[in-house]
């Protein structure tokens, strides 16, 4: 994978980035890993980020692939900001914990695509609820 000029992230940047987030605060957002294009980042099912009927909203669900990846990305190319996402939602997000894996397809100068998927948790079973991909651009310092 190409490397680019500047600081990339890593898991513990990625670990302060999430505890300074209020949003990350929220959800009790955890940063797993973060190094050479892969990042993961979990959080516990909370009754208050459900729809009508009691799973997961998709919104949550989009919220972790798109840091998945995002956070993927920035470990190749540095400060990213995300240009676009798509979700397909799979399964019902029901679980005790929600991951989202992410990866990097391909690290340009000016954009990235990423992928990431995300999983429910009950006890140690993985269940896909969605996949996502995604066009992330470095952020140039002005």
């Amino acid at each position: 994978m190409e490397r680019h000029d500047g600081p990339t992230a890593t898991l513990d940047a990625m670990r302060r980035i999430v505890a300074i987030s209020p949003f990350a605060s929220m959800t009790a957002s955890e940063a797993r890993a973060c190094a050479e294009g892969f990042a993961e980042v979990s959080m516990p099912f909370d009754w208050r980020f459900t729809q009508h009927h009691g799973y997961l909203h998709g919104g949550l669900i989009g919220y972790l692939a798109d840091t998945a990846l995002s956070w993927a990305a920035a470990s190749v190319v540095g400060d990213v900001l995300t240009s676009e996402f798509r979700v397909h939602l799979l399964a019902p997000g029901k679980g005790d914990r929600f991951l989202a894996r992410g990866w990097v397809i391909k690290a340009g100068r000016r954009q990235v695509v990423a992928r990431a998927d995300v999983f429910a948790i009950e006890g140690d079973r993985e269940t896909l609820v969605a996949t996502a991909t995604g066009t992330v651009v470095p952020v140039v310092a002005r």
